[in-house]
């Protein structure tokens, strides 16, 4: 199969570069200085196992790419920028290709499929960074992290079955799940702290902010009715697998955003989801509504991560 890879950064320039060191046909869709140097060096991956350059055709948009061909497309924009992108793919792409969202959150699959009938979610477990032009840190060694795969909202089809064994190929691990959307809201509920560790410096009082933060979400998500499997059966997936540390300094997507003074976090997609659920069901959730603005307004003022006390957003709620 012949991929198109939307969103070179940590997640995707990681995925794109295995596949491409495994021998799979990839195309990346970069801009920025980033794809400079990609398409003047190669996409440099760093891990455990040292400095590896994937050689690998890099494109400004989908327009460049030669859709005459079939393609899967691996959408790794964050969440924030998943409108825009799919603009540029619909002008472009034709509507029958599959397009697979490797997002956090779980509103991306839904603008997907407004958009194209074929579309697929991936959970990502897969600690990464990209905080440098040209190149992407691996940070688990020898698994570079676990991409479970199914049809959205529900099943399991051939490009689900292909795209997991181009994913195992490339040295991950992926099962096609029918329910892929259940394990999606489990890792939502995960990723409700990480704009606390972006945004708040290391204390007992962010870590009270992490537990309410993910107590909320799983309040709303039981009020809602919506299905997610168990933290029980999320570490039994996981289990030992994603080990290291390759970049101790470097943390999750919402830390490198403000990292890198993007100007905007994923946060309306992650805590504003449970926001948005909350006021849909009459479920408070005033921690989730707290994080939302301050995170948000952190990136758009600039604020250094990891820099705010969290023990003010507690007094305040």
């Amino acid at each position: 199969m012949r991929y198109v890879v939307i969103g070179a950064g940590a997640v995707g320039g990681v995925i794109g570069a295995r596949l491409a060191l495994a021998g799979v046909d990839v195309t990346l869709v970069a801009r920025g200085p980033h794809l400079d140097a990609i398409r003047s060096r190669g996409l440099v991956v760093e891990s455990a196992a040292g400095r590896e350059v994937a050689e690998v055709v890099a494109v400004g948009s989908p327009a460049e790419v030669d859709w005459a061909q079939d393609h899967v497309v691996l959408l790794c924009v964050k969440g924030q920028q998943t409108v825009a992108a799919l603009e540029d793919l619909v002008a472009s792409a034709p509507p029958e290709t599959p397009v697979v969202s490797v997002q956090n959150g779980v509103a991306n699959e839904r603008e997907l499929l407004r958009r194209f009938e074929r579309t697929y979610g991936i959970t990502v477990m897969q600690p990464c960074a990209h905080l440098e032009p040209g190149v992407v840190v691996q940070q688990c060694h020898p698994i570079p992290g676990l991409l479970d795969i199914g049809r959205y909202p529900a099943g399991v089809d051939d490009v689900c079955t292909a795209v997991s064994q181009d994913l195992q190929r490339a040295g991950f691990e992926s099962v096609p799940r029918p329910d892929i959307m259940a394990w999606k809201h489990r890792k939502l509920v995960l990723n409700l702290a990480n704009a606390v560790q972006a945004c708040f410096a290391p204390s007992p009082a962010a870590d009270e902010l992490q537990v309410r933060v993910r107590a909320e979400g799983e309040a709303v998500l039981a009020a809602a009715g919506i299905p997610v499997v168990t933290e029980e059966q999320d570490a039994v997936r996981r289990g030992d697998k994603l080990q290291g540390r390759q970049r101790p300094d470097a943390f999750g997507s919402t830390w490198q955003s403000l990292t890198r003074g993007t100007g905007d976090v994923e946060t309306d997609l992650l805590n504003g989801e449970v926001v948005l659920l909350g006021r849909l069901h009459g479920v408070p959730v005033p921690a989730n509504a707290a994080l939302q603005r301050v995170s948000t307004a952190a990136a758009r003022d600039g604020v250094p991560p990891r820099s705010l006390d969290a023990s003010e957003l507690l007094a305040a709620l």
